[in-house]
């Protein structure tokens, strides 16, 4: 088995490294999409062909790849710079509502504890009891269990809840010191500026018609691909 191993870390090492080049071209035809369909959108809605509200699923689409690289930034792993992947997370971070730094040690924590049942609960998990704890639960904790895990509360009440509300106050952290909320604050900061301008430009009936959509969608895939990836094998 050493040697299997040995031979696949050889082999892989190639894709190990980070490659500024690639990084910023990923982000661009992400970013630059999602944008130019997001303005399509807006463009199409005040001519008034209402049928652009199928672009609510791609533009979606284009936010949760955004997330993902969130995601790869908060494992240094998009750039070879910490400093990049860290300001660029958070900039990302403001159009996904999520907090960078506090969401990027809560996954840390997950990863370090994913699959103990020990360590259940820490970070972006997702609630999971084992069958004899199923068991002995009572009515009303296995009817809360149900509830929780039953797909429209999963991937769509859940989904919202946790971007719209619950990433706003990292409610519960204040144990791990300022920074939680520091990150979570400023967050919020740059998400009410670029919400603002976007409703000044445009109008907020407009503005909420077109975002609100988009991040539901963006947030319910994200939660089902997570789900997907830690409840089966």
């Amino acid at each position: 088995m050493t040697s299997i191993a040995r031979t696949w870390f050889q082999r892989l090492a190639p894709y190990r490294s980070a490659e500024n080049g690639r990084a910023i071209f990923e982000l661009l035809i992400t970013l630059g999409p999602f944008m130019a369909l997001w303005a399509g959108i807006w463009g199409l809605l005040q001519a008034g062909h209402f049928w652009a509200v199928l672009g609510f699923i791609p533009a979606g689409g284009l936010l949760v790849r955004l997330f993902i690289i969130q995601h790869d930034c908060g494992h240094q792993s998009m750039f070879t710079n910490r400093k990049v992947n860290d300001w660029v997370g958070r900039f990302i971070g403001i159009l996904t509502l999520t907090p960078y730094d506090h969401w990027k040690r809560g996954h840390a924590l997950h990863h370090a504890g994913s699959g103990n049942l020990d360590r259940r609960g820490i970070g972006d998990d997702i609630l999971t009891l084992t069958v004899a704890e199923y068991a002995a639960a009572s009515k009303w904790e296995r009817f809360k269990y149900r509830m929780y895990r039953h797909p429209v509360v999963m991937f769509g009440i859940g989904p919202a809840y946790v971007f719209f509300l619950h990433n706003r106050l990292p409610v519960g952290a204040m144990k791990n010191g300022v920074k939680p909320w520091a990150s979570a604050l400023l967050t919020n900061l740059g998400v009410a500026i670029v919400y603002g301008v976007l409703i000044w430009a445009i109008g907020w009936k407009i503005f909420v018609l077109i975002q609100i959509p988009t991040v539901v969608v963006a947030a319910s895939i994200g939660v089902w691909m997570f789900y997907v990836q830690h409840q089966f094998d």
